[in-house]
């Protein structure tokens, strides 16, 4: 494999001035830098990771910390990070959780390997993670954003969407649509997005007279098997639903699914509103009622401010992230009675979770 000396000696120039010339920092006259350039072609010569690293004080890479690879909430941070790294050529380093430890223990060890590695910055989407964990983690590495989280002790490096106002325009949307029997399928009830999406929800319902001890709220963990199993819970509820939310769109899709197979239609037995408003929404069947998060604008700012810090850029950076509802087939006007016969009972809260293989 040709080295710097090589591509120096074939060039006819000093080690300096190649690394100049290669580098494209210092002078270098136009002469010396077309024979480095031909030096380069004709020894196929690729320059060293760890070289660069030790001139430039930087490997050129981003770690990126996410639960899971699974689904397209997550699918959509990984391109849009991986594009903005790309246009300053950085590149993004991915860990997740895995192994038989709690989410918060294997996402701290998740974090901790990415700045092991020495990535001039992270970025972190956890909500297993407690406030004093992020606080450590950010001492080991002051370089370090956090993306779909609020954190009060670092608002700076903080960039969340309002998830309390995405829950209160799905209520709003349901009852517009006329519904009062009104159905939850909730995320994990300690993430603490999921719990301002519902706490937003059960809020808007509240003032329009609906407690929440009269809507049956079942918690899942936001897969396509808790949301499938969720649906089917509520269906042998045997309480009244005209409507149902579900606080992500993956597990509203898997509820559709479900409905489907039990010959329940929607929107004309019961309508479906989401949350997050991914690209499969628009593919389910019927297309899929959602509350849009502008996931790609948030994530595209939390990296291009990591950006800034990392390299000394300046990109302007938005912090507003307005946050709407996105209509389609899954959301109507409710029948004109409910699935079931009412009956009063304590507000139902049945936990699903998906069995570990």
């Amino acid at each position: 494999m040709a080295t710097l000396k090589d591509v120096a000696e074939l060039a006819g120039v000093g080690m300096s001035t190649a690394s100049r010339a290669i580098s494209g920092k210092g002078p270098v006259s136009a002469d010396a830098a077309r024979r480095v350039q031909a030096a380069i072609e004709a020894l196929n010569f690729r320059p060293s990771s760890i070289g660069r690293a030790m001139a430039t004080q930087s490997l050129g890479m981003i770690g990126l910390f996410v639960p899971t690879f699974f689904g397209a909430y997550y699918g959509t941070i990984l391109k849009q990070t991986d594009t903005e790294l790309r246009t300053v050529h950085r590149h993004v380093v991915v860990a997740t959780g895995c192994g038989e430890s709690s989410p918060r223990k294997q996402a701290m060890e998740a974090v901790e390997f990415l700045i092991g590695r020495d990535c001039d910055g992270v970025i972190v989407i956890s909500h297993d993670l407690h406030d004093e964990d992020l606080i450590r983690l950010h001492k080991m590495h002051p370089k370090m954003v956090f993306l779909n989280r609020t954190f009060g002790q670092l608002p700076e490096a903080s960039f969340c969407a309002d998830h309390v106002r995405g829950g209160e325009l799905a209520a709003r949307t349901l009852l517009e649509h006329g519904h009062r029997d009104i159905a939850v399928i909730s995320g994990p009830f300690t993430a603490s997005d999921n719990q301002a999406r519902i706490d937003g929800f059960f809020a808007e319902l509240a003032r329009h007279g609906i407690e929440r001890a009269d809507v049956t709220l079942v918690e899942s963990d936001f897969s396509p098997e808790g949301g499938y199993a969720a649906a089917q819970t509520l269906i042998e509820s045997k309480q009244p639903f005209t409507a149902v939310f579900c606080a992500n769109d993956t597990m509203a899709v898997s509820a559709l699914a479900r409905f489907q197979q039990a010959g329940i239609a929607v929107p004309g037995d019961v309508s479906v509103i989401g949350y997050d408003d991914d690209y499969s929404a628009a593919y389910a069947a019927p297309a899929l009622t959602s509350v849009h998060i502008p996931t790609a604008d948030l994530t595209q700012n939390a990296v291009r401010w990591l950006v800034n810090e990392c390299y000394g850029t300046a990109w302007e950076i938005f912090r507003e992230f307005p946050v709407t509802v996105t209509m389609r087939a899954s959301v109507g006007a409710p029948p004109r009675r409910s699935r079931s016969p009412r009956r009063t009972q304590p507000e139902t809260s049945i936990r699903t979770r998906r069995d570990k293989a």
